[in-house]
């Protein structure tokens, strides 16, 4: 049993410089065709309503079921609602901002690191992790568990020093350990990374598990004369044995496939 998940983030709609390539999307959708495409937030620019709507479309045209957590770009930028109603026009368009995909070979659980007086950074709610710790350990033996949320855990090498990564990151990261997880993904940062967790954090008294974290390329590219940010898409896919990270990147005309590791599960 294989599963396939396309992973893309940081769409930024609404944005006048952003040029996202649908159409060189769908088609690499049509070609995969994943089990679920995951849009880990920033999916609007402003979090208007017409922004959301938009990318809510976008991502629905590829016509595979679609589980999305939110941006801190998604959040209204207008004061009150930024505080009394920070997640409505989310939900009107994509429903939770907490969202859980589960099936025989998959299981994705989608948590909210978005808090609306944070303007940057994000956080996680003990209540939150404690649900996800409780759907990962429920999961099937034969699925990848997988978790995912807008903010990094595992920083890009290159220009990410002022995207600081998720709030209290390493508690996060050692309890989602504990209970299963395998590969913890996120956005935020415009740019892809790949990290498996023994590369960088010495595990002592614990089984040897593969905990893979991963950040997308952004989609868009909001700031297109300040960074000249590749535009991408991550690809998972797991079978019993391992589990494969795909990074794709937009070269004008289409997809490519620019790098791929490989990790053995359990």
């Amino acid at each position: 049993m294989t599963a396939r998940v396309l992973h893309v983030s940081d769409l930024h709609l609404g944005r006048r410089e952003t040029a996202v390539p649908a159409q060189a999307l769908a088609e690499l959708a049509e070609q995969l065709a994943p089990e679920l495409v995951l849009a880990t937030g920033d999916l609007a620019h402003r979090g208007r309503r017409e922004q959301l709507e938009r990318a809510a479309g976008l991502l629905r045209e590829l016509r595979r079921p679609l589980l999305a957590v939110p941006g801190n770009h998604d959040l209204p930028y207008t004061f009150p609602r930024r505080f009394t109603r920070p997640f409505a026009e989310w939900e009107r368009a994509l429903g939770s901002p907490e969202p859980v995909h589960a099936s025989d070979s998959l299981l994705v659980v989608g948590l909210n690191s978005v808090r609306p007086w944070r303007q940057q950074g994000g956080a996680l709610a003990g209540e939150a992790v404690a649900r996800a710790v409780a759907r990962l350990r429920e999961a099937p033996d034969t699925a990848l568990r997988m978790v995912a949320l807008h903010h990094h855990l595992a920083a890009p090498p290159w220009r990410a020093a002022h995207k600081r990564p998720l709030s209290r990151r390493g508690d996060v990261l050692h309890a989602l350990a504990a209970a299963g997880a395998e590969l913890i993904v996120g956005g935020h940062v415009h740019q892809a990374s790949i990290a498996e967790r023994r590369e960088f954090r010495v595990v002592g008294g614990e089984p040897a598990r593969t905990l893979v974290l991963a950040t997308a390329p952004g989609l868009g590219r909001p700031r297109p004369r300040l960074l000249g940010e590749a535009q991408g898409a991550n690809v998972y896919e797991a079978d019993p044995e391992t589990l494969a990270v795909v990074t794709y990147a937009w070269d004008g005309r289409s997809f490519v496939a620019v790098g791929r590791r490989t990790f053995a599960r359990g």
